[in-house]
């Protein structure tokens, strides 16, 4: 268990070092772009854990051309049959992209062994593989982070309690999150494991105390940027042009076109 919990951060506080760093995430940005970097961040965690809030305010104010969210479904029929770590490699970056990957390869470590989704063989075959796998991708030149968000059972739970009294957040309950409740040292187990066979020197997990949301999110995102030789990359000189003058265009009847209803007056 983590030590003294910290105070809440204030909001006003978290927003704006929160501005400041999504500030940074666009010259990250830019410097992948120009240099035609590629970046992979996995996110990884316990249900409930905060990665997908930490990922909506990463990629906020990025250009979805550059950096995009990789959250993969449960592997198809034909998927099942192929090498593990195929299906992932088709979503890794080329050069100027990002890429953030909700959840990654690391399934097999966690739910998938915990639930019985794969074999003892085929989890100890993923535990050999993946720091081959891994060393391979960083010999490419390939940026690879990997950030494990940690929760507490408590926090967890609450978290689980608020989703399904929440009607905007209820379809993010599922009854295998449910169940991780009670395989919660299944689960440790299987964290505790896969850190052992993964945290290699070339590819190092790092760990984000995720009990207060707001810290975890500026945590990570200040720590994804310090871990990263990127520069600010002036922008191009833009200048707005002159609009030219009239040349006689009249917009048609409103008549002629059908306009969705003011709802917003009735309110």
């Amino acid at each position: 268990m983590a030590g003294k919990k910290a105070a809440t951060l204030p909001r006003k506080t978290y927003e704006k070092e929160l501005l400041r760093l999504q500030t940074e995430l666009v010259k990250l940005q830019e410097w992948v772009r120009a240099e035609g970097a590629r970046l992979v961040v996995i996110f990884e965690g316990r249900d409930a854990a905060g990665k997908g809030g930490t990922i909506k305010r990463v990629a906020e104010h990025l250009n979805p051309r550059v950096a995009r969210i990789a959250a993969l479904p449960k592997p198809t029929e034909r998927e099942r049959t192929q090498w593990y770590f195929q299906r992932y490699v088709e979503h890794l970056p080329a050069a100027g992209e990002i890429v953030l990957f909700d959840r990654s390869w690391y399934n097999r470590a966690g739910v998938e062994h915990v639930m019985g989704f794969c074999t003892k063989e085929e989890y100890q075959l993923f535990l050999r593989q993946c720091p081959i796998f891994e060393r391979m991708l960083v010999e490419d030149r390939i940026l690879l982070r990997k950030y494990w968000f940690s929760v507490s059972d408590t926090e967890q739970q609450e978290r689980f309690r608020r989703r399904l009294d929440d009607p905007v957040r209820r379809w993010k309950l599922s009854p295998m999150d449910l169940e991780s409740i009670t395989r919660w040292e299944a689960y440790s187990r299987a964290k505790d494991e896969m850190l052992v066979h993964t945290d290699i020197s070339e590819a190092p997990w790092f760990v984000v105390e995720s009990d207060d949301k707001r810290r975890a999110r500026l945590d990570m995102i200040a720590h994804l940027l310090g871990s990263l030789p990127y520069r600010e990359v002036p922008p191009p000189v833009l200048e707005l042009p002159e609009r030219p003058a009239s040349t006689g265009y009249q917009r048609p009847p409103r008549d002629l076109q059908t306009y969705v209803p003011d709802h917003a007056a009735s309110l």
